[in-house]
């Protein structure tokens, strides 16, 4: 499966911005879904994951808990990261990935296919 991330910007602190993660192939709705950021000078880590069709589960980052939520469309092929109440903490390259996994896991090393990065800057 090939993965466009797409959405990101400068946005200002407390501002909401909505990510979207394009998926090529007719088995979208398989795959495990997941979001991870990069912040500068920092690895990658895990925000938030869904499940595939089979199941209705997600998981979240505690950075992020309460402010962001991962949704899909598998009629569109699409995985979304709705962000709310941006903080500059939460600046950094967003990478949509896939996994053959059904659950929501959040470790990377379950993800196989990965997306370019969307880059989201949050500064006043």
């Amino acid at each position: 499966v090939q993965l466009q991330a797409s959405g990101g910007g400068l946005v200002q602190p407390g501002d909401s911005l909505r990510l979207s993660c394009a998926a090529s192939g007719r088995t979208f709705s398989t795959y495990g879904m997941g979001w991870f950021r990069q912040a500068p000078g920092t690895e990658r880590e895990s925000i938030a994951a869904i499940s595939n069709w089979r199941y209705s589960s997600t998981d979240y980052a505690d950075s992020v808990k309460g402010r962001f939520t991962i949704s899909r469309d598998n009629a569109k092929n699409t995985v979304y990261l709705q962000m709310n109440a941006l903080k500059p903490e939460d600046t950094g390259v967003y990478y949509c990935a896939a996994t053959n996994l059904p659950s929501a896991t959040r470790e990377e090393r379950f993800y196989v296919y990965w997306g370019q990065g969307t880059k989201v800057t949050v500064s006043s």
